[in-house]
């Protein structure tokens, strides 16, 4: 499943739009066991980002982080370092978010990542279950 919501004022790394790509397993669904892998895949937009205006909505570089768009931008920067490039991992974020904002609020933001994995779980499991009971 995927899970996502357009940000207005969307948080910035380096004047960059940006998504996280988070990987969960369901080892089981009852009991239901769930599993957050620790790290995951940060997508960057390859145009600095400013806000929605007439004259760049066009600009799929700049609002769109999707790695089908921005890989055929000449801004595209491909990179087997994990903190930099177009594509980076969630750990990177997370350094550059400890560093901006310190240790607790990124606390904070992964526990409210977590519970947002669980409450999504939880409303999904009966149906889940249904359909794996029903193969």
């Amino acid at each position: 499943m995927v899970v996502q919501r357009y940000l207005t004022k969307p948080y910035l790394i380096d004047g960059f739009k940006f998504d996280l790509r988070l990987y969960v397993l369901i080892n089981g669904i009852s009991p239901m066991r769930i599993y957050m892998w620790k790290d995951g895949l940060a997508r960057f937009a390859t145009v600095p980002y400013e806000s929605p205006k007439p004259s760049n909505l066009s600009n799929l570089f700049m609002h769109l982080t999707n790695y089908a768009v921005n890989k055929d931008s000449p801004n595209f920067i491909m990179s087997d370092k994990e903190d930099e490039g177009s594509k980076r991992s969630y750990s990177s974020v997370l350094k550059i978010l400890r560093k901006n904002h310190g240790n607790e609020a990124v606390e904070i933001m992964q526990q409210q990542i977590n519970d947002i994995i669980l409450k999504t779980m939880c409303i999904a499991q009966p149906h889940v279950h249904h359909l794996y009971r029903s193969c």
